[in-house]
């Protein structure tokens, strides 16, 4: 079948048809009994695409590394999916991508953007962790560059990716954006990253971090050394509030302390938010006083409730529920969670 690129509002019968599409592929019996179905169905996704994704500019942050800036924090159909920042970093050797987006069509505006910078090609792609916001584009890059472009990622992130974690990434952005981000594939990292490994792209070098369970259990930070520049995914925000479902506060603390250890002077970018050293200010700030009334609750046995209440009224929280997005909708469940931890540890 030929690729269609549709409208922004699928009509009910596409949405249906790419949901069972989905399924079929899903139905490892039947598409070993019928490898034909599986094929079809596989045909399916790729025929229903979602629309263009508007470019963005990049903004320049150092003499190799440039940012486009996502808008928006969350998922909506108006935005497409365009929510986090995607990276690069242009080299003697090519351009790297650290986080490829939420889509096909979010790399693929990537893309769009690379080429009025430089005319290398990408040549790596780094994934700091496994939410799909942040892995989903590496399907453009993979088709635009081959499918052996090195694309490094935590042994753990990769098998998140590569199970059950990657599909309901890749179908909670269809719900979200409503199928805006129809016709992205999944496409694991196929490359491992540990702490401490230096990669030369020429000009310009690269170094990883990892200090723990912060975000996740497994959150790599990219150094671009030349640059004094350093992406931290979603270790930091800027004016957002992390998911922290599967994170730790105290892990979060250490892991910036750890970060501010060894990296000293440097500027920290994240994967949501505007580049600064303040950006650790904020978070760290934040989440050391959710995490010492969380404590304090726990020790007294005084419940979640106790540990939202003491939180929101100290100073370091409630200023900045103004200027956060998603604050009101998140803020509870975000200290009931750090509740939750500190229980465990009482």
């Amino acid at each position: 079948m030929s690729r269609l690129r549709s409208s922004s509002a699928l009509d009910p019968r596409r949405r249906q048809f790419l949901g069972w599409g989905l399924a079929a592929a899903g139905l490892t019996a039947v598409g070993a009994a019928a490898p034909q179905l599986k094929a079809f169905a596989a045909d399916a996704i790729d025929f229903i695409r979602g629309p263009k994704v508007p470019d963005v500019a990049p903004t320049r942050l150092g003499k190799h590394i440039y940012v486009i800036y996502a808008a928006d924090g969350f998922p909506t159909e108006a935005n497409k999916g365009m929510m986090s920042n995607v990276t690069f970093v242009v080299g003697q050797k090519g351009v790297v991508i650290l986080d490829s987006g939420a889509s096909v069509q979010i790399g693929e505006m990537a893309i769009r953007q690379i080429k009025t910078v430089t005319d290398r090609p990408v040549v790596a792609v780094f994934n700091s962790h496994y939410h799909g916001d942040h892995w989903l584009g590496n399907d453009a890059f993979v088709s635009a560059y081959g499918q052996d472009l090195p694309i490094y990622a935590m042994p753990h992130t990769r098998e998140q990716i590569k199970g059950a974690t990657g599909t309901e990434w890749q179908q909670a952005m269809l719900k979200w954006t409503n199928q805006s981000s129809a016709g992205t594939r999944i496409v694991a990292p196929n490359r491992d990253v540990k702490h401490g490994d230096v990669f030369d792209f020429g000009d310009v070098t690269l170094r990883a971090h990892h200090y723990g369970t912060a975000h996740t259990p497994s959150d790599i930070c990219i150094e671009v050394v030349q640059d004094k520049i350093t992406y931290v995914g979603d270790v930091m925000m800027n004016r957002r509030i992390a998911n922290m479902d599967e994170g730790s506060y105290p892990g979060s603390l250490a892991y910036m302390a750890a970060l501010e250890k060894n990296i000293p002077g440097s500027n920290w970018l994240p994967g949501h938010g505007h580049a600064g050293q303040e950006v650790m200010t904020w978070q760290r700030e934040l989440f050391a006083a959710i995490w010492e009334h969380a404590q304090k609750a726990a020790a007294d046995m005084a419940g979640p409730d106790a540990a939202i209440a003491a939180a929101k009224a100290d100073p370091r929280v409630a200023s900045k529920a103004k200027d956060t997005a998603g604050w009101d909708n998140n803020i509870g469940k975000y200290i009931s969670l750090a509740y939750l931890e500190a229980e465990q540890k009482v």
